[in-house]
């Protein structure tokens, strides 16, 4: 198994790419065609770092899929995440990088939502690819983190630094929304594809040997991360994934119970519910009525 290069801090990558730091936490670089250190085939990092790629660089990889970056394209990396890089060692980078430490962010708001920006738990293939507008405004952001890194940091330097951070992240909101949207054929495909996979489950026995199905299991099927499925869906019908799978069981509830053949105890396992009384709690829930309730306002 290939070794893994673990950067722990902010100061260790600019390190790695020959830059001068000017915070220990916080950094902004431009790669102006600088070769890292040494080229490992897997990194990962004690921090966030979003990459700013100008040019076709090669395959990177994290999570089970891999991309081949294009121009103008945003990568974001979670602390802990395994990178594979696959790159030619001729290849000189050209783009840039904002990264922070977590510690950078306690005690402030955004530390308190920044797991709240999902597209950091993304896989690379769904990586953001932004116009030549856009790119102007992650510039732009990045250009005043840096002015502020370069007064020294006080007080007032970090608060517009974490403030300028966020617009930033919530620029990247705006512009996987607009992705979404751009790519309404492609979304429409997963949905009807979950909805397949969907229905296959509940048609299978597997309820009954695995439960009800978590969201995770119809990302994987769907080869993508789950927070990007979760995402998609979401703008896609304005249902979360969990919704989806409570209302098609809800649905399956409905006709079991009327059928009249099955205790509600007995449907309650049919649809992967370890214990009865959770079943009827969300079937209540979701219909204003308990199983008994809706068997006798229902039957002819």
């Amino acid at each position: 198994m290939d070794d893994i290069l673990k950067i722990k801090t902010v100061s260790e990558h600019d390190a790695f790419y020959h830059k001068e730091n000017l915070h220990p936490m916080v950094s902004v670089i431009d790669f102006d065609g600088r070769v890292p250190e040494i080229y490992a085939s897997k990194m990962v990092f004690d921090f966030y770092i979003v990459y700013l790629k100008d040019v076709v660089c090669g395959d990177l990889k994290y999570g089970k899929q891999q991309y081949d970056y294009q121009d103008r394209t945003l990568v974001f990396v979670a602390p802990g995440q395994v990178i594979h890089v696959d790159i030619n060692t001729d290849y000189k980078p050209q783009g840039f990088a904002l990264a922070f430490h977590p510690d950078f962010l306690h005690g402030t708001s955004l530390g308190k939502i920044i797991h709240d920006y999902s597209f950091f738990f993304y896989e690379s293939n769904e990586a953001l690819h932004i116009s030549q507008k856009e790119r102007k405004i992650v510039l732009d952001s990045f250009e005043k983190i840096l002015f502020e890194l370069n007064q020294g940091l006080d007080k007032h330097s970090k608060m517009l630094i974490i403030e300028n951070i966020q617009l930033f992240l919530n620029y990247c909101n705006g512009f996987y929304d607009r992705q979404f949207i751009t790519r309404n054929q492609v979304n429409k495909d997963v949905l009807i594809s979950f909805e397949n996979y969907l229905n296959f489950y509940f048609q299978s026995d597997q309820p009954k040997t695995k439960g009800l199905p978590t969201v995770g299991y119809f990302a994987e099927k769907l080869h993508l991360s789950t927070n990007y499925f979760g995402d998609l869906i979401k703008k896609e019908t304005g249902k979360t994934v969990l919704q989806f799978i409570h209302l098609k069981m809800i649905d399956i509830a409905k006709d079991l119970i009327l059928e009249n053949k099955k205790t509600i105890n007995e449907i309650a396992y049919h649809l992967g519910f370890r214990y009865p009384a959770h079943f009827t709690r969300t079937f209540k829930k979701n219909t204003g009525l308990s199983p008994i309730e809706y068997r006798i306002e229902n039957s002819i």
